[in-house]
């Protein structure tokens, strides 16, 4: 009798990862043995860069932020610690949005966060 080696669920196997190495260069998208390591390395990679994208955006919105704030003679920093002393609760992404869409609007915030500021100063010289 001879051997059972389950010849079509083993091809659909290897067409299912050949499938997915398609577009890689080489016998990469060629060959089942070295197509498997390039997708399960690919696999890899799109898991670790789903996690650091989120990192990327806050970078992204703290540069865009920063650049609006120093436009108007203020750093990053002293901005959001103007934030946080007027009670103004805006994620990043959302005040980023508003630097670069709507200059007036940030223009209000930036005065609250001045003022905030400057109070907060103004109380510990007095103390």
């Amino acid at each position: 009798m001879p051997r059972a080696t389950n010849g079509p669920a083993s091809r659909q196997r290897r067409k299912r990862i050949l499938l997915r190495a398609k577009g890689f260069r080489g016998f990469r998208s060629k060959l089942y043995r070295y197509a498997k390591d390039a997708v399960y390395k690919a696999w890899q990679y799109e898991y670790r860069d789903r996690k650091r994208r989120k990192g990327q955006f806050r970078r992204l919105w703290i540069a865009r932020i920063s650049a609006a704030v120093r436009d108007r003679g203020l750093t990053y920093s002293r901005f959001m610690e103007g934030l946080k002393a007027a009670n103004i609760e805006i994620d990043r992404k959302v005040l980023s949005d508003i630097a670069i869409q709507d200059a007036a609007a940030f223009d209000t915030i930036f005065a609250s966060a001045k003022e905030a500021i400057d109070a907060k100063e103004g109380a510990a010289l007095k103390a």
